[in-house]
């Protein structure tokens, strides 16, 4: 019997396809705002503007390491009555909390999460809207199944907490959905565990059955932990995990992916939709950040978000053999290794790079997942976050998609892995293309001629020449642009003269940030 991988029609809600989000990757201003930066009190703007403008479906409101506008749903219900009088957040559109990990940090922000959903909750039921505006949240670094009770726990706490204190009476649901964010390469190719491990957890603490998951898969903190290609093949694998659980256990599956713009961190743009759609198959929503929505033509990004609304479930997923799931742990393995020794050496430029890296939005102080020990064990690197950490070296003329590849490629070639590494990530050869066309080699000869690090990465860059058949360099107006950008920028840097304006020439040009 076939088995039907888009049937929704045994869970209570409509699933989303686009989420949009408050990734700060775009190097252009928002079509609807005066400035790149976007500040906390305009966000609420953005998040109406996603849905009324973008047709997106769902937009995440996120609490992780930034500052955040506690009242977004009292301010949307009375800013935009008219259109939330028909378009019911929870039941047309979703706003889905991406709330802090109390494991990395402090509990207060989870709790003040916690009562701007159940004050939004209160709020709908004045109005007459749907009964529970927010009723998901999603868990970054998720690891373990007993951290997405904890948190389910924590909230149900909450809402007796908040009925008891203030003599209320209760007007949205007691449990919260949890989407497990799962961020490591490692972590999300055995991430079926987790899910196996929380509907048993479940069924007994809440006494009835998980009816359906969203687990998250995350693009761009492996690929800035592990290499772009231990990104590419653990987010397939995961794909292919959660299928199998699904068939395991009944429990429907709706996988999301959190994609940039860039390969490195996802290559979901609007002109590359249907590659995108070819390489993840199984994916139910995708994520589109500030550079989709804001790098492109207006009429570009919405269109593109009707393609994918229109194509992303067609696509059956993947479901990989035993076989195939070992050629991925060990290709992640043979790409991460060199990816990880030179990103570990590079560190101090790195960091030194960042600083001039404008940011878009109002964040508190984070460290990237290096700064966890998660990327290099026993490693006490630390690093930018994602976007930034792509900024830095396309901003140098290096994109990272090349770091380590080569050496990479090397390795599986002498493995007898190549054919197979193709067979997992069959737009391998076509993302190099795109990332090498933004390579300025006259840079990276500079940079390696003062450290040696950087004489691996013009390995790399020749390995992967040979590899692909063809020289990487410019190929169009834009690309010899921003090459001139980039030369500026690496003598600037290198003679300690601001660079900011460079760096966002470049990323409007290459059409996002990081």
């Amino acid at each position: 019997e076939k088995e039907d991988y888009n049937n929704t029609d045994n869970i209570h809600r409509k699933i989303p396809v686009v989420m949009a989000t408050q990734h700060p990757d775009n190097a252009s201003k928002p079509y609807w705002y005066k400035t790149e930066f976007i500040s906390t009190t305009d966000e609420v703007e953005e998040c109406y503007r996603s849905f009324c403008d973008m047709g997106c479906d769902e937009y995440m409101w996120d609490w992780e390491g930034k500052f955040v506008d506690e009242a977004v749903i009292d301010r949307l219900f009375h800013q935009y009555y008219d259109y939330f009088s028909i378009h019911h957040l929870g039941r047309d559109k979703f706003l889905t909390f991406r709330i802090p990990n109390i494991w990395e940090e402090s509990g207060f922000r989870l709790a003040r999460a916690f009562m701007s959903i159940i004050t939004g909750n209160d709020a709908a039921g004045e109005l007459g809207f749907s009964p529970a505006p927010v009723f998901e949240v999603i868990l970054p670094m998720t690891d373990s199944a007993d951290k997405l009770i904890h948190i389910q726990e924590q909230y149900y706490k909450s809402v007796r907490l908040a009925c008891q204190v203030f003599s209320t009476r209760l007007s949205g649901p007691i449990e919260i959905n949890v989407i497990p964010l799962i961020e490591g390469s490692s972590s999300l190719i055995e991430s079926r565990k987790i899910l196996l491990e929380y509907i048993n957890t479940f069924e007994k603490r809440f006494r009835h059955w998980v009816e359906y998951l969203r687990p998250f898969i995350a693009r761009s903190d492996p690929a800035l932990n592990s290499g772009m290609v231990p990104a590419v093949i653990a987010a397939k694998g995961a794909l292919s995990e959660y299928y199998k659980f699904q068939k395991e256990t009944g429990v429907k599956v709706y996988p999301i992916i959190g994609a940039g713009a860039l390969q490195f961190r996802g290559g979901l743009s609007p002109d590359s939709i249907e590659n995108f759609i070819e390489e993840y198959p199984g994916v139910r929503t995708v994520t589109v950040q500030s550079a989709f929505r804001y790098d492109f033509p207006r009429e570009v990004s919405v269109s593109a978000i009707r393609l994918l609304k229109r194509d992303i479930s067609l696509k059956a997923p993947r479901i990989f053999s035993d076989n195939e799931m070992n050629d991925i742990l060990e290709l992640e393995n043979i790409f991460r290794r060199p990816y990880c020794f030179t990103i570990e050496k590079l560190a101090p430029t790195i960091n030194d790079m960042s600083r001039h890296i404008p940011s878009h939005r109002e964040r508190i102080q984070h460290t990237g997942l290096f700064g966890y020990s998660r990327g290099i064990k026993d490693s006490n690197i630390r690093l930018p976050r994602a976007i930034a950490f792509t900024a830095v070296f396309y901003s140098l003329g290096i994109p990272p998609e090349l770091i380590g590849t080569g050496r990479g490629i090397h390795e599986a070639d002498k493995k007898g892995l190549l054919s197979k590494l193709e067979s997992i990530y069959p737009n391998i050869k076509r993302d190099l293309k795109k990332a090498g066309s933004f390579l300025n080699k006259e840079n990276l000869r500079i940079l390696a001629g003062s450290d040696e690090t950087w004489k691996d990465v013009l390995m790399d860059v020749g390995i992967l020449e040979d590899y692909i058949g063809s020289n990487f360099m410019p190929v169009s107006t834009e690309h010899f642009l921003h090459r001139n950008h980039v030369s500026n920028i690496l003598h600037m840097w290198r003679d300690k003269r601001e660079f900011r304006q460079e760096v966002l020439s470049a990323g409007v040009i290459r059409r996002s940030l990081g």
